[in-house]
């Protein structure tokens, strides 16, 4: 019996940074006391090794991720893997720590099972996280699962030193990373998305292959918004290629209303189920492009939602919204859903659905 959509009702009488804190506070208890994750994990996790992923040459144990914004500082880092996400991209983290957008900057629509958020990229700075990290990744029950780094623009630093202050936080970040994903596409930082033009973002990807070279090997994503013309996503294709990224996350929120039954003039990023067909697309022209590896982001519910933007080209998803709306269930659910998919197109595992798919 489902008594999430229960619990769902309740938890949306407040409001959702409140609610976000009160959760968040168990799961950051959680996250420091192994009995507590043996417990989520046996309720929750995504144990099979037929849904196992190589993919920039690190070993995820599923598929499903858990995207930026829930956790930002890396507080419950150890809690994720043990409600089923195969990884967690923890933040978005600035040089700079930093409040964001003055409140109320969420708004539920429980009707389109969306949320719009002008969060703003608020976090304590890429030090604090790092020093989160360390102090998780030392401990002997920290799960084996891949972490990623999602690093923004800091909002005080002008546009024109941004390859700098991305520099900073990435210096900061790379010790305690398994992948850093460069975010240039929340729509919640002013001028942040003309990062995804051509010149700031051959800057940009340029800098952080040097990067590479002085600290060491990392994969390193870019993570676009679902807003970009065709000639906008060659452009972001060709320089991903040229400069070395290792891979592209699509997408993030959008700042289109015309999904919607009704515009409700909020301004912000919109994410949820009338993103889905939007992030679905880009994910497509995407795949049309490149053969570099793609995260899908934007929409995923259920196994229907978790297969399409597989057929579509994705070798890994992550959620956030969907979570919210499905409960922590959502993994275990969507792995039943997969690993029956699975049978039925003749595969033992995804890793063998995955190199058949993109040897065709």
């Amino acid at each position: 019996m489902n008594l999430y959509p229960w619990l769902r009702q309740a938890m949306f009488r407040f409001d959702p940074e409140v609610i976000h804190a009160r959760v968040f506070a168990l799961l950051t208890f959680a996250a420091e006391h192994p009995g507590a994750l043996r417990l989520l994990r046996w309720t929750a996790g995504v144990e099979d090794p037929r849904l196992r992923v190589r993919a920039f040459g690190l070993d995820f144990p599923n598929p499903f991720g858990l995207g930026a914004g829930f956790d930002k500082d890396a507080l419950a880092a150890a809690v994720w893997p043990a409600l089923g996400f195969g990884h967690t991209d923890f933040g978005t983290v600035t040089t700079l720590a930093q409040p964001g957008n003055p409140r109320p900057r969420v708004r539920r629509l429980p009707a389109e099972r969306a949320v719009i958020n002008r969060m703003g990229f608020n976090n304590a700075g890429a030090a604090a996280l790092a020093a989160s990290l360390s102090r998780a990744r030392s401990r002997p029950w920290f799960p084996d699962a891949p972490v990623a780094v999602n690093v923004g623009k800091s909002r005080a630093v002008a546009l024109e030193d941004a390859a700098a202050d991305y520099e900073a936080a990435l210096r900061a970040v790379w010790p305690v990373a398994d992948l850093v994903v460069l975010n240039v596409s929340s729509p919640n930082t002013p001028g942040l998305r003309t990062l995804q033009q051509a010149g700031p973002l051959a800057e940009l990807l340029g800098l952080a292959a040097a990067l590479r070279g002085e600290l060491g090997p990392m994969p390193l994503l870019l993570k676009i918004a679902p807003d970009l013309e065709a000639h906008e996503l060659d452009t972001v294709v060709a320089l991903a290629e040229r400069h070395g990224c290792d891979g592209l996350v699509a997408t993030n929120t959008t700042v289109r209303r015309d999904m919607l039954a009704e515009d409700p003039n909020e301004p912000g990023g919109l994410s949820g189920a009338p993103l889905g067909p939007l992030a679905l697309a880009v994910l497509r022209e995407l795949r049309a492009r490149t053969r570099l590896p793609l995260v899908a982001v934007g929409g995923i519910f259920d196994a229907d939602d978790a297969i399409a933007r597989f057929e579509a080209g994705a070798t890994l998803l992550q959620v956030y919204t969907g979570w919210i709306y499905e409960g922590p269930m959502q993994p275990r659910r969507m792995a039943a859903g997969l690993r029956r998919w699975l049978a039925g197109q003749g595969h033992d595992t995804l890793g063998d659905y995955l190199a058949a798919r993109d040897a065709a």
